[in-house]
């Protein structure tokens, strides 16, 4: 059986994994990346990847395929008490 939003032209995209990648950086570049990314409440990884989507934005060259930065942290709603 096929969801509502599934016909015969629609193709879903497969979850695809997060590329892992080795990054050397000067230990004071990677001092003052960690301390903004604090600031902003994000990791030095999140950062990073942050950093770059606006840069490649900013130059038109960020592929259109490009899904959200994934949201991380606790889910929103749940009970304030």
């Amino acid at each position: 059986m096929t969801e509502p939003s599934e016909g015969p032209g629609s193709r879903r995209r497969p979850p695809q994994q997060r590329k892992q990648v080795l990054l050397r950086l000067d230990p004071a570049v990677y001092e003052a990346l960690a301390r903004w990314a604090g600031d902003e409440l994000r990791s030095a990884n999140a950062q990073i990847e942050f950093l770059l989507r606006k840069a490649l934005a900013e130059a038109g060259r960020l592929p259109r395929e490009t899904g959200p930065l994934p949201r991380r942290g606790r889910p929103p709603g749940g009970s304030e008490q």
